[in-house]
């Protein structure tokens, strides 16, 4: 593809279908798999054994990482290790640990050591979190500003994809194998990850790291507050908060719901194989399309309505009860919206950095985007037991709508086509 050309003037194929959206492919795969590990696969294992709904949800406070990696993203800006370059090495780094703390996790006993589960997720989630540092730097090195919305639209669906490992494959292997085996083959599968930190080059040659720790810590912050002014700077930081507010607290919980209306864990790991991989995909290339078409700004109006009837969908179901087609339904349905608005989202954070400070500033506004999935949901598992679970959904609908408000502000609608693509 050519540097010149942009690349909403490109047929839609070649748009899609070229070095940099697989590199997306490759670093949505790795960041979404110990994700979904510890939201999907984890629930669902403290589940079967017999641990309660409140335990379950209070883990989600071990996902701090995820709101706290910016504090050391400055680490892995400034430092480089002695091999394969800054981010490809702290790639590496990151992924070996993710295979260990994986595998380990498995061995085990949730009844007896839950405060060691507790300790083992928490080591998985810092692993994870520092990964997603260095590949959020590196993909927004990668891409060129107009490859920015379906440079992200492919790594979020591909991100969901591959929840489908511990979602699916591994919800599945749990009613056959012994969990410690389930936890081995998932930790195998990060070995694509491996494999793609070796196959892939640098984005930017390592030189262009900062020059002192005070410079990676400092830089990055002030270049923000500086470009945006006080206000308009805490009102983003703001909507990073809300607008994934509601969704993340619908599909805290999702593993256990399915559970709990009476579907067993192959009828849930078979049905959400098949309809997430068809609406993923679908949805993967269609909205990449879109924002090419529209900008980043109205996409996250469109992507984010969608999302919100999406989280309806749940409450639907917990009416239906136990029905495979309307459990269809709501998986295509949830991994088609959430999923859309969540790459519109990635990529309006995404234009809101700057390349030069990218480990930084992206490991802050996803800091930010991941707080409700640690504090909300942690409390996911009290409300549902309080309310049940239609009117949980009702009240995860609700809370989606304030971020949906501040598009008003953040994200006009009526912005010209050029505006859009400008840096927030």
């Amino acid at each position: 593809m050519s540097d010149q050309q942009p690349i909403s003037a490109l047929p839609w194929h070649k748009a899609i279908f070229n070095r940099h959206m697989f590199i997306c492919v490759l670093t949505g795969f790795a960041s979404g798999l110990p994700l979904y590990f510890l939201i999907q696969l984890v629930p669902a294992w403290l589940r079967s054994e017999g641990v309660g709904l409140t335990e379950i949800g209070l883990f989600a406070l071990v996902g701090f990482p995820y709101n706290w990696k910016f504090v050391w993203a400055p680490l892995m800006d400034r430092y480089v290790p002695p091999f394969l370059g800054r981010r490809r090495g702290w790639m590496l780094i990151t992924q070996i640990g993710l295979i260990i703390s994986i595998a380990a996790l498995g061995f085990i006993d949730p009844v007896f050591s839950v405060g060691l589960v507790a300790y083992g997720a928490a080591a998985v989630a810092f692993c994870s979190a520092s990964q997603d540092v260095v590949l959020d730097a590196y993909r927004r090195e990668l891409l060129h500003d107009d490859e920015l919305g379906l440079g992200n639209a492919i790594h979020v669906q591909a991100y969901r994809l591959a929840g489908l490992v511990p979602g699916s494959i591994g919800v599945i292997l749990g009613d056959y194998l012994p969990w410690s085996t389930v936890f081995i083959v998932m930790a195998g599968f990060m070995m694509i990850a491996v494999v793609a930190t070796i196959w892939i080059e640098e984005a930017v040659d390592a030189s262009v790291a900062p020059l002192s720790l005070r410079a990676a810590v400092v830089e990055p912050f002030k270049e923000f507050v500086n470009r945006k002014g006080w206000a308009s700077a805490l009102y983003l930081l703001l909507f990073l908060f809300l607008y994934k507010l509601g969704d993340n607290m619908a599909t805290a919980l999702s593993s256990p719901f399915y559970l709990d209306l009476g579907f067993t864990l192959t009828e849930i790991g078979t049905i959400a194989k098949t309809a997430s991989l068809t609406a993923a995909i679908i949805g993967g290339l269609a909205g990449g399309v879109i924002m090419i078409r529209l900008g980043i700004n109205r996409a996250l109006w469109l992507f984010g309505v969608v999302q919100v009837l999406s989280i309806l969908g749940f409450a639907a179901l917990a009416e239906i009860g136990p029905n495979r087609m309307a459990l269809a339904g709501v998986i295509v349905f949830e991994y088609l919206g959430v999923g859309l608005g969540t790459a519109a989202f990635t990529a309006f954070i995404a234009r809101a950095t700057m390349p030069a400070y990218a480990a930084t500033q992206f490991a802050l506004f996803t800091a930010l985007a991941a707080l409700p999935r640690t504090f909300a949901n942690a409390t996911t598992g009290i409300i549902v037991e309080s309310v049940g679970w239609t009117n949980f959904y009702l009240l995860c609908t609700a809370v989606a709508i304030p971020g949906m408000v501040m598009l008003l502000k953040v994200a006009p609608w009526s912005e010209s086509k050029s505006e859009l693509e400008k840096p927030a």
